[in-house]
């Protein structure tokens, strides 16, 4: 965590910093919260991240704190000052406290907001190019995932379920049909096709499964955006999962099976694995040193190849 942190006015190191025990965030997970990555101390698509703060906020019924300006002034002050050149930065604004435990909202609320910077790795090429095993799961949560909120334990959950598996990340199927990841959009490749799950209330709207798609869209690659069936998914020649914080990884295998890809070179396949920064400490569910270990499909080999070029041309400069 950064040496300094913003909390309602305020910026103080971490161990000065205090919530009231009767903050709604604390007692009922009553907030909504935003991860903004930083490369280069650049944060990356700022007003798309403020504006999805922005709608989650709307959707809880929590006023706004700050202007988009002030917003702004704050997250630079941070990016500019935090202790690493890539970072995250976590913004966390509760309905703040009560005189007594209520589930009804304060007449007045006085919001509880809390900035933080922590450090950003991106996976190294040895992670990429291991790929990442996911096991399954129903989709347990909650009927509004679209609203970022920090009621967050039905993905710690199903994410626990991955990491107890030694697995990278858990897919979820709602009713047969895949929506996401426990923590990650999830994208899938038949045919040459890159597929993605409908943005609605079932899944959280990620900025970068925007941008993987404006890339897919840039250099030719077909894509469809619809529901995709459960067994496509777990018969599809490609895998993927995609956060801002982990950028683009292949899924190699699901639930204890290799993840089918066709061998041989398909359109779009040629470009080769780029260099994604020094390596970094293994991730849960890394391929390395298991017999299942693969290489990442060729579909996903000219992804990463684009992400990378993009990040440095791109998102390095805001």
């Amino acid at each position: 965590m950064s040496t300094q942190l913003y909390l309602n006015g305020q910026w103080l190191a971490p161990e000065d910093a205090q919530v009231s025990v009767m903050d709604r965030g604390f007692l009922f997970g009553d907030g909504v919260y935003e991860v903004i990555p930083v490369y280069s101390r650049h944060p990356f698509r700022l007003d798309q991240h403020l504006g999805r703060l922005g709608r989650s906020l709307d959707a809880i019924q929590i006023g706004n704190p700050h202007t988009q300006a002030e917003w702004t002034a704050l997250v630079s002050h941070l990016a500019a000052t935090a202790e690493w050149d890539d970072h995250s930065i976590y913004i966390q604004v509760t309905r703040g406290p009560m005189a007594v435990r209520n589930h009804v909202f304060p007449a007045e609320p006085v919001l509880t907001v809390l900035l933080l910077a922590e450090q950003m790795n991106a996976p190294s090429t040895e992670q990429v190019s291991a790929g990442v095993a996911a096991v399954s799961a129903a989709d347990i949560r909650w009927l509004r995932c679209d609203i970022k909120s920090t009621s967050l334990l039905a993905n710690c959950l199903l994410r626990q379920q991955a990491v107890a598996a030694g697995c990278a990340e858990t897919v979820l199927f709602r009713d047969g049909f895949l929506t996401e990841g426990a923590a990650a959009s999830i994208f899938v490749v038949r045919n040459g096709v890159l597929l993605a799950p409908i943005k609605n209330h079932l899944t959280l709207p990620g900025i970068t499964y925007d941008v993987v798609l404006e890339l897919a869209a840039a250099n030719g690659l077909p894509v469809s955006v619809r529901d995709i069936t459960e067994a496509e998914t777990r018969t599809a020649d490609e895998l993927w999962l995609a956060s801002s914080t982990r950028e683009v990884l292949p899924i190699v295998q699901l639930d204890g099976v290799k993840v089918g890809r066709k061998r041989g070179c398909v359109e779009h396949c040629s470009a080769p694995l780029e260099p994604a920064g020094d390596a970094t400490p293994a991730v849960e569910g890394m391929a390395t040193g298991n017999t299942w270990a693969g290489t990442p499909g060729p579909v996903f080999a000219a992804m990463y190849g684009w992400y990378q070029e993009y990040k440095t041309r791109v998102m390095r400069h805001g």
